[in-house]
């Protein structure tokens, strides 16, 4: 679709609503909105919130700490995405960037496929990586397993970490003190789900729901329409994003990731335990799980001084309404994973001081 942003904001200092709160579940998202000041845009009485929607962000303390005493275990090199260095587990300031200094071995690569090469020139480590990510990310991690069994590389492992979107929505939906009037879907998920896949939104729970590409007036579009919807009275999914969503989704791309993972009970930062949320390894693949092969434990974690990185996820606190932003809680010396991550909400409002 294509909007004039001034005629868009225009038509929504029309609408005759009361206050309303929308939701981004895309990281993506969260820092074009700071980048482009769309919230400065829109009328007083609506109000965009941060979801879940940083992969980052929702793995919670006590997934970091069992990733830092794996990287200490004799012989592991740990391959991850850049963001993943430098977020605290529950002791502040204990991350991979610290734990490498300790003497760990952990190297920056920018695909799955990647680790699978690294495992190949080092045949003496076990080579594991970290799979961070939501159903976007989860057909390329699914493709280097496969591609590692097919090779026989058995010195590499994935670490799963994957999460699905819906259940983490449900669950937010459900959880106390929840208040959302619709959700800004992302762009990124829908490729491969399909506007189907956020059908559960106005069928069960009766909200607004607008799939948006990633421009500022694509944004603006997407938030007008859901606006317009909660005027009208509607429930519907709309999709802004056609040029790259189809209904539904990328079938081949789902079909690679049910050959390679089954869902399972995982853990999220501000949501806690979710049934079926997480992406583990079919037992066929057991070899190339880490967890498994490395026999990872989780302990209880406490939460990190007065990081309220969960509440901000979950669309109670604002990041800035957060005592420690931008007093201990910097880019320079982060305390939680929301400034750290290139998505993280708390990121994006201290690079653009955004509200």
């Amino acid at each position: 679709m294509s909007f004039d942003p001034r005629r868009v904001i225009d038509a929504m200092a029309a609408l005759p609503l009361g206050e309303v709160r929308l939701m981004e579940v895309c990281g993506t998202h969260t820092m074009a909105i700071a980048r482009s000041g769309i919230r400065t845009m829109l009328p007083p009485n609506v109000r965009l919130l941060s979801g879940p929607g940083c992969p980052v962000c929702v793995t919670p303390c006590e997934v970091i700490d069992a990733v830092l005493e794996l990287a200490m275990r004799p012989g592991v090199i740990l391959a991850t995405y850049g963001d993943m260095v430098r977020v605290p587990g529950s002791v502040p300031g204990d991350n991979l960037a610290r734990r490498r200094a300790l003497g760990a071995r952990v190297e920056v690569v920018y695909s799955p496929v990647d680790a699978v090469e690294l495992a190949q020139k080092n045949p003496g480590s076990e080579i594991v990586f970290l799979g961070v990510g939501f159903e976007t990310t989860a057909p390329g991690t699914a493709a280097a397993v496969l591609t590692a069994r097919e090779r026989g590389v058995k010195n590499f492992s994935l670490f799963s970490m994957l999460k699905t979107v819906e259940p983490a929505l449900r669950a937010l939906i459900a959880s106390e003190g929840f208040n959302v009037q619709g959700f800004l879907c992302p762009g990124h998920v829908a490729t491969i789900i399909g506007e189907r896949g956020f059908d559960f939104l106005p069928r069960d729970y009766g909200l607004p729901a607008v799939i948006s590409g990633f421009e500022p007036e694509d944004i603006l579009g997407a938030v007008y329409l859901l606006l317009r919807q909660l005027a009208e009275g509607k429930s519907l999914v709309q999709n802004e994003y056609r040029r790259a969503v189809a209904p539904d989704g990328n079938p081949l791309a789902r079909a690679m990731m049910e050959r390679c993972f089954a869902p399972r009970r995982d853990l999220w930062r501000g949501l806690g335990a979710i049934e079926d949320s997480g992406l583990g390894l079919r037992g066929e693949l057991a070899d190339f799980d880490a967890e498994k092969k490395f026999g990872v434990e989780y302990r209880e974690a406490s939460r990190p001084t007065a990081c309220r990185c969960g509440e901000v996820i979950t669309g109670r606190l604002g990041a800035n309404e957060c005592p420690l932003f931008g007093k201990r809680c910097t880019p320079e010396d982060p305390v939680g994973p929301c400034m750290v991550s290139s998505e993280g909400a708390c990121a994006a409002a201290y690079k653009y001081q955004s509200v």
